[in-house]
């Protein structure tokens, strides 16, 4: 089985079961950090069951393009639909069944690139596919668990990304986007209970 098709199926199982609020919380804390008023073509990758789209389609005009929302957890979308239903209107998301990287965008398309609680899932091929699909002065934002606070199951250990150690500080978030090709790096801790994650946003220089 690959690699994808195990994350596939680890996310099918825990769709009905998913924390929602505290994915929720995370989402309200990224977009005001990166993406307040966000307008233009944006895409949530690994979106789960789109607590980034679902509040970014609801803060956006009605004739916005939609929130591209794409996840390889065809569970996770079918949730992501049903919670959305009623809160925006069926045309504000582009709900995609697939792997995030790369995504199903050509080349310098996009404005926004948000990932909430997903990039130590990915690897540092997803930083260089956001370089590619956005356009120059581009902006991305994404959320890491804080290494120091960040308990993962067996099940869930065996499947994080060996090249994205996860950051002990704000500092170390900006340091692996900037080594991903991103400028203008500013990170910070958001406190979630008793959990920790780093809010990160950055911007695609102008040359590729």
């Amino acid at each position: 089985m690959t690699r994808s098709a195990t994350l596939a199926g680890v996310f099918d199982d825990l769709a009905d079961g998913y924390d929602h609020g505290h994915h929720e919380e995370i989402a309200r804390a990224l977009i005001a950090w990166v993406a307040a008023g966000a307008v233009g073509a944006v895409a949530d990758v690994a979106c789960g069951a789109g607590a980034v789209a679902v509040q970014l389609a609801r803060e956006r005009e009605r004739t916005a393009r939609p929130v591209l929302a794409v996840d390889l957890s065809s569970r996770m979308i079918a949730v992501g639909r049903a919670r959305a239903a009623g809160l925006v209107p069926d045309t504000a998301i582009d709900w995609r069944v697939g792997d995030a990287v790369p995504l199903p965008v050509a080349d310098g398309s996009l404005d926004l690139v948000l990932c909430a609680s997903s990039l130590h899932f990915l690897g540092r091929r997803a930083p260089a596919d956001w370089r590619r699909a956005l356009r120059p002065g581009g902006r991305v934002g994404f959320s890491l668990p804080l290494a120091t606070h960040f308990r993962p199951s067996e099940r869930f250990s065996r499947l994080l990304a060996d090249d994205v150690p996860l950051p002990r500080t704000a500092e170390e978030a900006s340091a692996l986007v900037t080594a991903c090709g991103f400028t203008g790096a500013e990170s910070r801790v958001h406190v979630l209970g008793t959990r920790r994650v780093v809010l990160t946003s950055a911007t695609r220089p102008d040359h590729p």
